[in-house]
C-alpha cells in the first residue's frame, strides 16, 4: 500500500516557488545585512558583533545576529509565496508564544519586537525579531535512524536506547500535559498586537478574537487554489467543537471545488472524493445536532465523550508541534521550543488525540502506507503512555504534598472524590482515543491533503456501517446517504474537475482581488511560465531546527 496523500496544485506551488526565488535574491544584499543588524539592535539592545547568513526553514527565513555580550538574536520573515496570510500567522504565533510564557513552565524564545512589512528591513515582509535559543541539536536529531539524509522523511530509530527514549519522551510529555491545561472558551487565535494598531484598552492580549490560523488554511489559500473570500472570516471563531467540525468539513470540500491541478485523477477518483467530503460533511452536520452516528464507538453518556466536551472547554493546540521544533542541550534536556505560529485554541479532541510524530514520519506519508504506520506506530504509542502517565503521577504526587504542606490535604482529598468521574487523566484519553478511532477523525479533520486515504480506510464503516462486500466501486453505493441535491450534482462536478484536469490553468484569486482595486494586472497563468525549482547559487544555509515534513 502506497503513501495516502493527495497533490497540491503543482502550478500553484511551481508560482510559489518562482515567488520566493525572486525574493531570495534580496537576502544576500549588503545594504539588507546592515538594516537587518539595525532593526535588530532597536529591539535587542547591546552591540551586534556579527550578522550570519540567513537560513530557511519550512516556512520562514531568519538572520542570526550576533552580540558583544554573548547572547544572540534573531529576525524571522515569512516565505512569500509559501504561505497567504502572513500577517495574521505571525500575529497568532507571537500572542501565543507570550501567552505560553506566562502560564507554562515550557521554554519559548523571548520576542523583542513584531514588525510590519512596512518598517521591515529591505522591504522583506513582516517579521519577528526574538530571542535565540542556544542548543546542541533538535529532538528529531536524536530519535531519527542514523544516517538519514535530510531530503529524505525521517524514521524512528528503531535501535534506539529505550531509557534515552523515556527521557525525551517524558519531557514532551510535560509539554502536552501543560498545553492542554491551558484552555479557552471558544475555538479560534489571540492576535498579538502591532505597532500600528488602535490600542483602546479593549480586549486582553489573550483573548481569542480570530479564526484558527492552521496550517491547513494558510496552505488552502497557497496551494488549494481557494480564494479569501471562500475561507472563513479573519475574525471568525467557534463556540463549539462541532462548529468548528462543520467548517473543517467545508474546507475539505472548497479544496475540491477550487483546485484545478492535481485534484483528482480520473472520473472515479473524482466521484470517491466527492462522496467521502459529502459524507463527512454530513457526519459533522449530525455532530452539530447531537445524533451520533450509530457505528460510533464512544457512547454519547460517556461523561468524556466528543458530545461532552462540545462546548469547551477548549485546550491550546499546535499543528506544527515536532521534534524537529524542540531544541535540546547535548545532555537531551529540553531548552526550547518553536515555531508557534499554527497554534490556536481547539477542540479537546486534538488534544485528548496521541501524537502522530512519535515514528517521525506523518501516516499519510509512510512509504510502506496506512496499515503499515498502525502496527508499527501502536508499539511506540505504548511507551510514551507509559511516560505520560508517569508524569502524570509525578504532578499529583507533587500536588498532594502540596496540600499537606499547607493544610488543605483533608479538603483535596473531597475534590478528589467528587471529581473522580469528571477528571480524567490525559494517558487515559489518547488511550480512549487511538482505541476509539477518535484519532483518526480529529487528524482526517485537520487534513484536507491527507483526508480521502484515512476517510475510506479508517472513517468509511465506522461512521455508516459495512457498505457491500462484492460492489465495485462501494464508494458510489454510499451516494444513497448524501442529500438529493448533493448526489444529483454530481456527475456534473466530475464532468468539470475533469475540464479542469484539461485545461492545466490557475487562477490567482490574490491576484484577481489586487486587480480589483487597481484596475489591472492578470489572474489566470498558464502552464509553462514559472521558474525553476531548485535554489540557485546564493545557497542558503539549512535551518538551526531542521524542519523535514510538513505538518
Amino acid at each position: 500500500m502506497p503513501p495516502s496523500f493527495e497533490l497540491y496544485d503543482d502550478d500553484a506551488w511551481d508560482r510559489g516557488e518562482a515567488i520566493w526565488l525572486a525574493w531570495k535574491k534580496k537576502l544576500f544584499d549588503r545594504d539588507v545585512y546592515r538594516q537587518v543588524a539595525a532593526t535588530v539592535r532597536k529591539h535587542r539592545l547591546g552591540t551586534p558583533v556579527e550578522v550570519c547568513a540567513p537560513k530557511k526553514g519550512a516556512f520562514n527565513v531568519h538572520y542570526r545576529v550576533k552580540f558583544a555580550d554573548g547572547g544572540s538574536a534573531i529576525i524571522r520573515f515569512p516565505i512569500p509565496g509559501y504561505f497567504r496570510f502572513a500577517e495574521e500567522k505571525l500575529r497568532a504565533g507571537v500572542a501565543v508564544m507570550r501567552y505560553v510564557a506566562e502560564h507554562t513552565s515550557i521554554p519559548v524564545p523571548f520576542v523583542f519586537y513584531l514588525g510590519t512589512a512596512e518598517e521591515s528591513p529591505g522591504k522583506l515582509g513582516p517579521f519577528i525579531v526574538m530571542e535565540y535559543i542556544e542548543h546542541h541539536w533538535d529532538l528529531c536529531d536524536v530519535l531519527v535512524t542514523p544516517g538519514t539524509p535530510i531530503e529524505v522523511k525521517p524514521v524512528l530509530n528503531p535501535n534506539i536506547d529505550e531509557a534515552l527514549l523515556d527521557k525525551v519522551y517524558g519531557q514532551m510529555a510535560d509539554i502536552l500535559l501543560q498545553l492542554a491545561s491551558c484552555t479557552f472558551d471558544k475555538i479560534g487565535c489571540p492576535q498579538a498586537m502591532l505597532p500600528s494598531d488602535d490600542d483602546a484598552g479593549g480586549d486582553s492580549p489573550f483573548d481569542i478574537t480570530s479564526r484558527p490560523f492552521t496550517f491547513n488554511l494558510a496552505q488552502l489559500g497557497e496551494v488549494g487554489g481557494c480564494p479569501p473570500w471562500a475561507l472563513p472570516d479573519a475574525t471568525t471563531t467557534y463556540a463549539t467543537a462541532s462548529d468548528y467540525y462543520t467548517a473543517l468539513a467545508d474546507m475539505h470540500l472548497l479544496q475540491l471545488t477550487y483546485q484545478r491541478n492535481g485534484a483528482v485523477e480520473s472520473a472515479d477518483d473524482a466521484r470517491k472524493k466527492y462522496v467521502a467530503r459529502h459524507l463527512f460533511r454530513r457526519w459533522a452536520a449530525e455532530r452539530r445536532r447531537r445524533r451520533p452516528c450509530r457505528r460510533h464507538l464512544i457512547t454519547a453518556d460517556d461523561p468524556h465523550a466528543p458530545a461532552a466536551r462540545d462546548a469547551g472547554p477548549f485546550p491550546l493546540w499546535c499543528d506544527d508541534l515536532r521534534p524537529s521544533n524542540v531544541l535540546l542541550d547535548k545532555d537531551c534536556n529540553v531548552v526550547g521550543v518553536v515555531d508557534w505560529e499554527f497554534s490556536y485554541a481547539a477542540p479537546a479532541d486534538f488534544a485528548c488525540a496521541p501524537p502522530w510524530w512519535l515514528l517521525l514520519t506523518m501516516p499519510e506519508e509512510w512509504k510502506a502506507g496506512l496499515d503499515d504506520w498502525v502496527p508499527t506506530y501502536a508499539p511506540r504509542l505504548e511507551v510514551f503512555l507509559r511516560a505520560l502517565e508517569k508524569r502524570e503521577e509525578a504532578a499529583a504526587a507533587a500536588a498532594a504534598a502540596v496540600a499537606v504542606q499547607t493544610g488543605h490535604d483533608d479538603h483535596a482529598a473531597k475534590d478528589k472524590d467528587k471529581d473522580k468521574n469528571t477528571t480524567t487523566p490525559l494517558s487515559v484519553r489518547m488511550r480512549r482515543s487511538w482505541e476509539a478511532g477518535e484519532f483518526w477523525v480529529s487528524y482526517a479533520a485537520r487534513k484536507t491533503w491527507a483526508f480521502d486515504g484515512i476517510y475510506w480506510r479508517f472513517l468509511d464503516e465506522r461512521f455508516w456501517g459495512p457498505g457491500p462486500t462484492a460492489s465495485p466501486s462501494p464508494f458510489l453505493d454510499r451516494l444513497a446517504l448524501l442529500p438529493a441535491d448533493d448526489a444529483a450534482a454530481m456527475e456534473a462536478f466530475v464532468e468539470r474537475k475533469l475540464r479542469e484536469k484539461e485545461e492545466r490553468t490557475l487562477v490567482d484569486w490574490y491576484a484577481l482581488e489586487a486587480a480589483d482595486t487597481t484596475h489591472g494586472g492578470s489572474a489566470t497563468m498558464k502552464r509553462g511560465a514559472p521558474g525553476p525549482s531548485v535554489i540557485g547559487s546564493n545557497t542558503i544555509a539549512s535551518t538551526d531546527e531542521p524542519v523535514r515534513s510538513s505538518p
